[in-house]
Formats: structure tokens, C-alpha cells, sequence
């Protein structure tokens, strides 16, 4: 089945979703010190594959896909599709900020996906693929709207950039198949957006 396909041939599920253990990536024993940063910028496959295999040695301790930013409890992945939860199809990471400053994962994010394309990711439509931040604090608001101007005025100056900033409400971890989902199926589906741009440092 080509790629593009298989992305409308995800299984679906009605099992309760539960907290992931270390095999399926969680970590185990984060220090108090670990920060959160949560992120949607399309399909959550392609965005976990790509921090992960960027971060994943550099003080990424944890990175799961989930839903967030919606007006329904408990969302599951085919509720979500419909877009009428209001939810988007995230990535929640727990990093070390000694080793790696949230700016540098915000940096990466405007590079990994196209911001100027509003609610959509490649042939991915709809809200549940929209381009945001979710600040966990005052700190990370500010740091967001910086670095998005910046990223608006060096890097994609020919297209407005349609991020959302908003605070993180409730999250909620995606079904356990889709976890790991590129890791476990190296065939799988995968954005065409998805894709690491070669930007200058910004100034």
C-alpha cells in the first residue's frame, strides 16, 4: 500500500487508553527538574519520529503522541478525525532544560513542519492537524511569541504563519499503536511536510 494510503488505513480502536510503560517510551524516574514542551504540527507520527530521532540522545527524556487543545474528555483517535472535539493531534516532550533549551526545541519545530499552511500538513486537512504551541508557563509563552517572530521575519518570510500560542489545557495520551507508531512500522505513513529545512541560524 503506497504511504499516502495508509494514513486513511490506521486502525481504529475503542480500548480505554492507559499510561505507557518504558517499552513503549516512557521513561521511568524523571527528576523534578525535567520541563515539558508540547507541540502539533500535522500527523503526530512523523513529529515524534523526527524530534526523537533528533533529541533522543540529547536530554529528551520522554516524547509521547496525545490530544490536546479540545472540549471532549478522554478523546480517542477516531473521534479526533471527525475535527469536531476541537482537539489536536500533538507531542508532549519531558526534557532536560540543562541540556537543551526550549528555544532550541520551538527552533526545530518551525523547522520540521510549514507553520504557514492553517490547518493543514501536506494532503493532512482539518484542525486536528494545526500548526501550535502549548506553554506550560509564563516563560515558555514568552520564548514562543519570540521565537515565532523571529522565525516570521528570518525564515518564512514569504507566508504568514498561522501557529497558535496557547496555554496547555488537559492532555490526553493517544492509543498505545500509535506511540512509537514509525519506530515499530518503518513504512508507515509519513507527511511529506515532515522534513528537517535547511535555515540559517537566527539573529
Amino acid at each position: 500500500m503506497p504511504n499516502f494510503l495508509s494514513r486513511f488505513f490506521r486502525p481504529f480502536t475503542s480500548t480505554t487508553k492507559m499510561s505507557l510503560g518504558p517499552a513503549e517510551g516512557g521513561v521511568q524516574n524523571i527528576p523534578d527538574t525535567a520541563q515539558k514542551c508540547t507541540v502539533a504540527a500535522g500527523c503526530f507520527w512523523g513529529v515524534e519520529h523526527l524530534f526523537r530521532k533528533n533529541f533522543g540522545e540529547q536530554g529528551l527524556y520522554d516524547a509521547r503522541v496525545g490530544y490536546i487543545g479540545g472540549d471532549v474528555n478522554n478523546p480517542g483517535y477516531r473521534a479526533v478525525c471527525t475535527g469536531r472535539t476541537g482537539h489536536a493531534e500533538a507531542l508532549q516532550m519531558t526534557f532536560d532544560p540543562s541540556t537543551i533549551s526550549y528555544t532550541t526545541l520551538l527552533e526545530f519545530f518551525y523547522k520540521m513542519h510549514d507553520p504557514t499552511t492553517k490547518n493543514r500538513q501536506g494532503a493532512d486537512t482539518g484542525t486536528q492537524y494545526r500548526s501550535a504551541i502549548f506553554y506550560h508557563s509564563p516563560e515558555q509563552e514568552r520564548a514562543a511569541k519570540e521565537v515565532t517572530e523571529k522565525v516570521q521575519t528570518q525564515w518564512w518570510k514569504g507566508g504568514k504563519i498561522s501557529t497558535e500560542i496557547l496555554e496547555a489545557g488537559t492532555w490526553w495520551d493517544a492509543e498505545t499503536y500509535h506511540q512509537l507508531y514509525l519506530d515499530k512500522n518503518p513504512g508507515g505513513y509519513e507527511c511529506p511536510a515532515h522534513y528537517v529545512r535547511s535555515f540559517p541560524p537566527l539573529s
